[in-house]
C-alpha cells in the first residue's frame, strides 16, 4: 500500500513507520511523499536522509480554507498514496481531502479518545491535562479521520500508567515511544491488509 505521511514536527513516529518498514514488520506499505506543514520540521530531514520525496504545504501560503484543501488534496492525490497518515500533523484538513480519502486517513492521538481530546488538543498540552486531572491511564490513539477533530471511529488504544513523579515532558516521551510508536504501525498494517471495517462511526478489526 502507498501512503502519504503528513508531519509538522520532529517526525518521530514517520521514523517509527520509516523503520517498522526497514526491519520488515511493515510489510506491503511504501512511503511516496512526506508533506510537512511547516519548512522547518525536522521530519523533512528524516524524509531526505530516507531518500523519500517530500513537500512542505502552509495553511498560511492559501488565503483560503477551500484554496488550501486544494493544494493538499493535489499532492496527495499526484504522489499516488492509496492511506492518508497524520504523523504528528497539526493542521487540520480541508473537506475534499477528508472526503476523497473517507476511511483511508489515520491519525495518532497523544491520549485515550474520548478522554483530553479535540481542539487545541496536541503536542504537550493533553499530557499536562492528564495530569492536573490526576487520572491514572494515558496512552495513545490511532483513529480514522472524519471532518471534526477527534471524532473518527477509533482504530487502536494502547496506554501506560501515570506514574506519581511524571512531568508532562515524562509522560509525553514514555506515551510517544512506548504506545505511538507501536501503534502507529500496526494501524498501518492493518489498513494495507485489508482488516478494517467500518460501520456506525465504529471500526473493527476482522481477520
Amino acid at each position: 500500500m502507498k501512503i502519504a505521511v503528513l508531519v509538522s514536527g520532529g517526525g518521530t513516529n514517520l521514523q517509527a513507520i520509516i523503520d517498522s518498514i526497514d526491519n520488515g514488520h511493515l510489510t506491503n506499505v511504501s512511503i511516496e511523499v512526506v508533506i510537512a506543514s511547516n519548512a522547518n520540521a525536522f521530519a523533512l530531514e528524516r524524509a531526505k536522509n530516507h531518500g523519500i520525496a517530500s513537500l512542505v504545504i502552509t495553511r498560511k501560503a492559501y488565503e483560503t480554507m477551500e484554496a488550501y484543501d486544494e493544494a493538499m488534496l493535489g499532492a496527495i492525490t499526484s504522489s499516488g498514496a492509496e492511506l492518508v497518515v497524520m504523523a504528528g500533523f497539526l493542521s487540520l484538513l480541508g473537506p475534499k481531502v477528508v472526503q476523497k480519502y473517507a476511511n483511508r486517513i489515520l491519525n495518532i492521538h497523544p491520549a485515550l479518545i474520548p478522554s483530553f481530546c479535540g481542539k487545541g488538543m496536541y503536542g504537550i498540552r493533553p499530557h499536562e491535562a492528564v495530569l492536573a486531572r490526576g487520572v491514572k491511564v494515558s496512552g495513545a490513539t490511532v483513529h480514522l479521520v472524519n471532518e471534526f477533530y477527534d471524532e473518527g471511529p477509533i482504530l487502536l488504544q494502547k496506554a501506560v500508567d501515570v506514574l506519581p513523579n511524571d512531568t508532562p515532558e515524562t509522560l509525553q516521551k514514555r506515551i510517544m515511544k512506548e504506545c505511538e510508536q507501536v501503534i502507529l504501525p500496526q494501524a498501518i498494517q492493518c489498513m494495507a491488509d485489508n482488516k478494517v471495517v467500518i460501520e456506525n462511526n465504529l471500526a473493527k478489526i476482522v481477520d
